[in-house]
């Protein structure tokens, strides 16, 4: 009796952790604990369940799908339910589930597909338009996220032929593009995502479309909803090669097996490779490709019997949290830095992981000293899950932020809205010089030569203060720094000298105003053509313009007000320094040349153009850059060490230059810019 009370404790006590962490995943995009902790955990619970049916209630984790829709969305009711996957951990549990399809079928052909960590949505087409786009939320109702799902590139508004179809698949953020935005966040205080996934739910999430746009989103679709054979379709691998002939994008790395052999090839394979790809995946799905066998094996209540997901173990290490450090941005925001026992995890020796804000670190009860978990969050980032309370001595330190400036001194604030904290000194040394190598750095000013250690040399040297005194330097001032020699200070003045001609956009983005990264700079030099007018701009105006919220319209005139600011601008002026936008608008661009209103791919490495080079040169003669390959795709060039996008190119038959056939285009002679 002890013993069955002692059960029914256990299935309660999991119940209970299972909700909450299923909360925190599925409906607030914020996890509080591992993957392969909760897998762990629903896993125990499952067993319990197996051997215990009376135990199963009918609100256990194990009935549901997901999480709960939100409230702020309208609620779609999925015609056919989307149902999750039952796990497999092991080769153990993927030859059990290959013995149970055999039994049930006499035989079974599988398709192999990389699982992609990201949101699962549904996308409903009436006569080949889109009509609405959902979540998976419950697998019962979801929420209407259609206006967020039509900003996603690789979504046809339209498809190929007029068909009433549902198909369903995966948003998901690049893992370039979650860098990015976590970088962004970082820099405005904001609270980063834990990992690309929770980054695209809560992008997909968002009431303005216009935020989800700025994501740069993607998806995959993975299967047909609904009953394929209405189509003429007889197996999944049809169904996805149905859904290539829509102008949907699917991806591309599936494999269709003949042998549970095959499939742990495969298995093993992206075990070892999936850090070479540009999203992240957390496992293999495995289905039986057969439409009719599908039939035979059927669902359970919340999974299909005839597919399993294959979740790939959690690359997690320990190490110890030797110390903390602060460091000052170029916005003021004081960032927390954990210093580590340098471990290896993904592939790289790790010594330090941001902390980012105080309240994370308390959250987590992180302590100096403390032996802690750590992985990469999107096999990118280092992180420090959590602390390992058990091995504390009772050595270790609680952190505390400063109340003042760990560089200047100066009182530090938080901002309402923002988790950080902030030093508001214009004149902070830190501020100052983190905003001298931004400006400098070649996605602004580029001015080549001038890098990190010679910024701190020349503000050392009180040579430069601020950005507008690097027009002063002379070949004296250069020579009088260390490591500095003659040919080395001619050609620091000509790239600055240079750099005056660049266009305005550059400028704007250089100046490093907050909110404002190259996109929106671009925008802002486009619709103003002139810094004096952007400076007379009203807020009204700035948020009249598309992809300019109040955000930035506050941020860009408060800038533009300030006293400081406007003394720099003036210097830059005088300087000779060009503050008109040089680039044509979109009406202006060319509409006719080699890259006139084409599509285009850049991969792989170049040798003589960076990539951003590359891009820009293309945009000039009226052509697009895409990070991805798809059906749209009008031409791809391929630089050395060319992937996955150069074999899905071949794939498609889409055309292909090298980088010499793209510096032919583009009118660039190298030898006689080397001579």
């Amino acid at each position: 009796m002890d013993d069955v009370l002692e059960l029914e404790k256990r299935v309660a006590e999991l119940n209970k952790t299972l909700h909450e962490y299923g909360r925190a995943y599925y409906e607030l995009d914020a996890p509080i604990v591992p993957d392969s902790e909760y897998d762990e955990k629903m896993k125990e619970l499952l067993a319990i369940e197996e051997e215990h049916p009376d135990l199963i209630y009918p609100d256990s984790p194990t009935q549901r799908v997901g999480g709960a829709p939100l409230e702020v969305f309208n609620k779609v009711v999925h015609r056919h339910p989307m149902l999750s996957l039952a796990n497999a951990f092991n080769e153990e549990d993927l030859k059990d589930f290959d013995r149970r399809v055999k039994e049930a079928t006499g035989n079974a052909v599988y398709v192999c597909e990389l699982k992609i960590d990201g949101l699962a949505v549904s996308l409903q087409y009436e006569n080949g338009r889109l009509v609405q786009g959902a979540t998976r939320g419950d697998g019962s109702v979801g929420e209407d996220i259609t206006a967020n799902l039509k900003t996603i590139r690789s979504i046809p508004h339209k498809l190929n032929e007029s068909l009433t179809i549902e198909v369903r698949g995966e948003a998901y953020m690049p893992k370039n593009s979650f860098v990015k935005l976590n970088e962004d966040r970082d820099e405005a205080g904001e609270v980063p995502f834990a990992n690309p996934r929770n980054a695209a739910a809560g992008s997909l999430r968002q009431l303005d479309s216009k935020v989800a746009e700025s994501r740069n989103l993607a998806t995959f679709i993975y299967a047909v909803g609904g009953d394929a054979e209405v189509y003429g379709l007889d197996s999944h691998s049809d169904a996805l090669n149905k859904v290539d002939e829509l102008g949907l994008t699917t991806n591309k790395e599936r494999k269709r097996c003949t042998t549970i052999e095959e499939v742990l090839e495969y298995v093993a394979y992206w075990t070892e490779n999936r850090l070479n790809l540009d999203y992240e995946i957390d496992g293999i799905v495995i289905k039986v490709d057969n439409f009719e066998s599908q039939e035979q094996l059927g669902y359970t209540a919340k999974s299909p019997k005839w597919a399993i997901a294959y979740k790939f173990p959690a690359e997690e290490v320990h190490t110890q949290l030797l110390d903390i450090e602060l460091s000052v941005g170029r916005t003021g925001v004081v960032t927390p830095t954990g210093i580590l026992e340098p471990v290896l995890v993904a592939g790289t020796t790790v010594g330090r992981a941001s902390l980012h804000n105080e309240d994370l670190i308390r959250e987590k009860d992180i302590r100096i000293g403390d032996h802690v978990v750590l992985r990469k969050a999107g096999d990118i980032i280092p992180e420090i899950v959590m602390s390992l309370k058990e091995q504390r001595t009772g050595e270790e330190e609680p952190f505390h932020m400063p109340d003042n400036c760990p560089v200047c001194d100066s009182e530090l604030v938080r901002i309402e809205g923002e988790v950080a904290l902030r030093c508001v000194n214009p004149k902070c040394p830190a501020q100052m010089k983190e905003a001298l190598i931004h400006f400098v750095s070649r996605r602004a000013m580029n001015i080549d030569g001038v890098g990190e250690k010679l910024i701190e040399q020349l503000y050392t040297a009180d040579l430069v203060q601020d950005v507008s005194d690097l027009y002063t330097l002379t070949k004296e001032s250069l020579l009088s720094l260390e490591r500095i020699g003659e040919k080395s200070a001619t050609n620091i003045l000509t790239a600055i000298e240079q750099s005056k001609e660049n266009s305005l956009e550059k400028l704007l983005f250089g100046l490093g105003v907050r909110h404002v990264g190259e996109k929106v700079a671009r925008i802002l030099a486009e619709e103003y053509r002139t810094l004096d007018a952007l400076e007379q701009a009203t807020e009204e105006e700035l948020v009249n313009i598309f992809e300019i919220g109040a955000i930035v319209a506050d941020s860009v005139t408060t800038y533009f007000s300030t006293e400081e600011v406007q003394e720099v601008m003036n210097k830059l002026r005088s300087y000779g320094v060009n503050t008109v936008y040089n680039g044509a608008t979109r009406e202006e661009l060319p509409t006719t040349g080699p890259f006139a209103g084409k599509t285009i791919v850049l991969t792989g490495k170049l040798a003589e153009l960076t990539r951003g080079e590359a891009k820009e040169q293309i945009e000039s003669l009226g052509g697009t850059v895409s990070g991805s390959v798809s059906k749209k795709t009008d031409l791809v060039i391929a630089g050395e060490d060319a992937g996955s996008k150069l074999t899905k190119a071949q794939e498609l038959e889409i055309e292909i230059w090298d980088e010499q056939a793209m510096l032919d285009a583009l009118g660039v002679d190298m030898n006689e810019n080397n001579d």
